[in-house]
This record gives structure tokens, sequence and C-alpha cells, in this order.
């Protein structure tokens, strides 16, 4: 009788695999990377402070947007910034949380807070009438 059945500590390949990302850990690798490309997310979202955001806070590729609540809820523009691509998820009413992988590139983050730029203006547009 043959048994295809095998513990995990037989296979070299199903023990291998977990040890990369925990070198990564070790080594610090992420959590540079989170905290590098968190600066430039967090800046970029800092930029639209007074264009329908109110306020920004978290910690590397973390963000909590506040929306003003005069413009949209958060779930209104979650929903138009999924169908633009973007993917993020509405909590309390008029707040947005961005949480990106640790995988984005530089060039993604500047493309997403674009989208998320051109939807605060529009929304604003149709509100007032004018560009924001």
């Amino acid at each position: 009788m043959v048994s295809f059945v095998r513990r995990h500590g037989e296979h070299w390949l199903l023990v291998a695999v977990p040890r990369l990302p925990l070198g990564m850990l070790q080594r610090g690798e992420f959590q540079s990377r989170s905290t590098e490309l968190g600066e430039r997310l967090h800046g970029r979202l800092r930029a639209l402070i007074g264009h329908g955001v109110v306020a920004v806070r978290g910690m590397g590729l973390w963000a909590g947007v506040d929306i003003d609540p005069t413009l949209a809820t958060g779930k209104q523009i979650s929903l138009k910034l999924a169908e633009r691509g973007v993917l993020v998820k509405d909590t309390h009413g008029s707040t947005l949380r961005f949480a990106p992988p640790l995988v984005i590139t530089a060039e993604e983050i500047d493309w997403a807070i674009s989208q998320f730029a051109d939807v605060l203006a529009e929304t604003g547009s149709h509100l007032s009438g004018t560009e924001i």
C-alpha cells in the first residue's frame, strides 16, 4: 500500500517557504518598506486637507482619512473609488481606511491618491457647481 499523505516536516519546500517571510521580518525589510511608502501615502493624503479631506492619521501604510461630511459619506466616496479600481474601507460615517498591501509601489500609491483627489474634486463640483 502506498500512502500519499505526508507530514509537513517531511517535505523540504513546506518547511522552507515560511522561512522567507520570517527572514524578511527579522531583517526589517517589511518594516522599512512600510515606513518609506507610508510617508509618501500620508504626505499625498495630507495635501488633500482643505480639498474634501478634514484630517489624516495613521502609521506606515495604514491611514484613516476623515472626509468633509458636507461633501459626502465615506461609503459614497468608497463606492466611487471602487469604480476607478481603488479599494478602501468606509468606517464610522465619514472616515475612510486606506491599507494597501506591502507589495504596492510608489507609482501605485501616486495613482491611487490621484484617483482619490479626482473623486473629491468631482464630488465637490457637483455640490457647488465649481471645481475644488
